[in-house]
């Protein structure tokens, strides 16, 4: 995993400088090496840069650093990701007549364009993020995997296209790029992230995941060529056995494949279902422990140490504990905005950075569980819209919502985030209820807070919520799920996260093949009478221990409803409510000092509110942002 930054068109005043500065921006990504490149284009008129930084993990050589490029100069590269079957593209190369120089996956792919151009995508299984420059067509090649695991923004400006894994890389080049959006602040208050292509920057946007973008004579075309499966095309009459042995071998195949590094490596464990089965798979495939990493809190109540402890004892890791306070949010926050390039989304953020930081000292590389909640549907929410669907279906509209919301607010894992969705679960509209869940609040809540501000932007009508046409209740938020919510915020997370702290996340319940199986599979494969994920519990039975088989999902739950009110209250209110708050210009002062004083007061629970509106604040002020023009 690295760091890509650059730029193709008109010539810039002080190239080197500009090129350094995206460098110096992501060193945190790729410690190990660092590679620039400038080329004129067009006898001097135009200019490539392509910037990289090296986490070395494959082929740890010199000469594997990149920008790489062919023998005769057609082909340049700079790559951040990696290309897990890299070993058999190698060799099946080879058998086509190309001759390699070096060990490493980089090296596969830009010869993998040489030999099938754009069609090598179906062919790749990994997580990347590249720009390629080919002299011959004149082309620059700008690509995201199938899942958007691996960041890449662009910035289009007069004649020219930046381009960087992070925003800070290139607000470093074009600090003139730091102009709010308003309909950003708009979706993230909707939302608690922004659902791509959109940033909170006016000038700055999100290549979208499973496509590639192409430069020819200053001009941009983006072409989509994955896009997870619609959940419509069934595999019904699959017996049990069958899907059980093949999702097992699916799964065991892609941790195995995850597993190819030339650097130490080890994993993310919680406890959970999800972590312990990924450390379970990768105890076949090691002759040594497995390294592990969890994360705790003083606040037992919240911590998931014990249950970790009591997988990593089951497989013998070497495992390793991590105890988080308040103070470490308070010290941290700021620098985690500035590595997401927006708002910290979920709390939860913290633990996956100090786990992050602490296990780079030790390995390069971990394997998480991100992914499995959704494509088997993990969380309370899929079986809260799949009982709600039902219910909509037979109880009359105009009884809806008296019914409804107690029920919602009675099933299992039910706490104070399913109040918005139990408010609106009788609506019959998709959008709304999908806003009601992801939300801090209501869009009335939200316009309230705006104020005037409410009515100056718009809301998206083309979310991807609306391309799916499959009639389950539980494959709509399923395909919502992995085309916003996992690549515009989770594997966002996931990825800023880690790379602060200079370390590789690898998902094995994000392997193409696997999802691919998993979304022609029957909806009580995934929601079971009594659980859910069901076909991972049943393979998993007898593998990992009882208690991570049939614990209650919980998560990397912060306590920061107690911090609040407690260790952060006078940081929340010197953010929130003080004559030097960014927001306060253009937020209801009236609403943000009653959000602050109910929460104190526990007159209410506004938890996820507080930490949106925090985190929004703590964006301006690392970003030096006024508020919206």
């Amino acid at each position: 995993m690295c760091g890509i930054a650059g730029w193709i068109g008109r010539r810039v005043e002080k190239p080197q400088d500009r090129a350094a500065g995206m460098s110096n921006a992501l060193q945190h990504r790729g410690p190990d090496a660092e590679g620039i490149e400038l080329l004129d284009l067009n006898t001097g008129e135009d200019q490539l840069a392509l910037v990289h930084r090296r986490l070395a993990i494959i082929d740890l050589n010199a000469d594997s650093n990149q920008p790489m490029q062919t023998e005769d100069g057609r082909l340049r590269i700079i790559f951040n990701g990696e290309i897990y079957n890299y070993i058999e593209l190698r060799e099946e190369l080879i058998g086509l007549g190309h001759r390699f120089r070096t060990r490493s996956d980089t090296e596969v792919l830009l010869r993998a364009y040489d030999q099938w151009r754009l069609a090598m995508f179906d062919r790749l299984s990994g997580m990347f993020a590249f720009a390629l420059w080919d002299a011959q067509r004149r082309e620059l090649i700008l690509a995201r995997d199938p899942f958007g695991k691996k960041p890449l923004y662009l910035m289009q400006g007069r004649d020219l296209l930046s381009f960087a894994s992070e925003i800070s890389a290139l607000l470093s080049a074009q600090p003139d790029g730091q102009q709010l959006d308003l309909d950003g602040v708009r979706e993230y208050l909707t939302w608690r992230y922004v659902p791509g292509p959109r940033t909170l920057f006016k000038q700055i946007r999100k290549l979208n995941p499973g496509s590639y973008a192409v430069w020819s004579q200053g001009e941009v075309t983006e072409t989509r060529y994955y896009a997870p499966p619609d959940q419509t095309d069934l595999t019904a009459d699959i017996d049990p056995g069958t899907a059980k042995r093949r999702f097992l071998e699916l799964l065991d195949c892609s941790v195995e494949i995850r597993m190819r590094s030339d650097a130490p490596f080890g994993a993310f464990l919680s406890g959970g279902l999800d972590s312990s089965a990924i450390v379970a798979l990768m105890t076949r495939h090691s002759d040594n422990p497995i390294r592990t990493f969890s994360v705790g809190f003083s606040e037992q109540a919240y911590s998931e140490l014990p249950f970790a402890r009591r997988v990593a004892d089951h497989f013998k890791t070497d495992h390793c504990e991590i105890v988080i306070q308040a103070d470490d949010l308070m010290n941290h926050l700021p620098k985690m905005v500035r590595h997401r390039g927006a708002p910290v989304s979920q709390s939860t953020d913290i633990p996956i950075y100090l786990m992050s930081v602490r296990a780079s000292r030790d390995v390069k590389m971990v394997l998480t569980g991100e992914g499995a909640d959704e494509i088997l549907g993990g969380y309370p929410k899929h079986r809260a819209e799949s009982l709600a669907g039902v219910y909509r279906s037979l109880v009359p509209a105009s009884l809806h919502n008296n019914l409804l919301a107690p029920l919602m607010r009675a099933l299992p894992g039910a706490s104070a985030k399913f109040d918005i969705f139990a408010r609106s679960a009788g609506e019959r509209d998709f959008a709304t209820r999908m806003i009601s869940w992801f939300g801090a609040m209501t869009a009335r809540e939200r316009d309230s807070l705006l104020g005037g501000l409410a009515t100056c932007g718009h809301d998206r009508n083309d979310f991807p919520f609306s391309s799916s046409v499959t009639e389950s209740h539980l494959r709509r938020v399923l395909f919502f799920d992995q085309t916003s919510w996992l690549p515009d915020n989770l594997l966002e997370r996931g990825d800023r996260m880690m790379m602060a702290g200079s370390i590789e996340g690898r998902m094995p319940f994000l392997d193409r093949d696997l999802v691919s199986f998993v979304s022609q599979l029957p909806d009580h494969y995934r929601l079971g009478l009594l659980g859910s994920k069901q076909i991972l519990r049943d393979c998993m039975a007898g593998m990992v221990p009882d208690e991570a088989l049939n614990r209650p999902k919980i998560g990397f739950k912060v306590p920061v409803a107690e911090w609040f009110r407690g260790p952060m209250s006078d940081y929340v209110r010197d953010h929130l409510c003080s004559s030097h708050s960014v927001i306060r210009s253009y937020l209801s002062a009236k609403k943000l000092d009653q959000i602050v004083r109910e929460h104190a007061e526990r007159a209410a629970d506004h938890e996820k509110l507080i930490w949106a509106l925090l985190n929004l604040e703590i964006f301006h002020r690392e970003f030096a942002l006024g508020p919206p023009q």
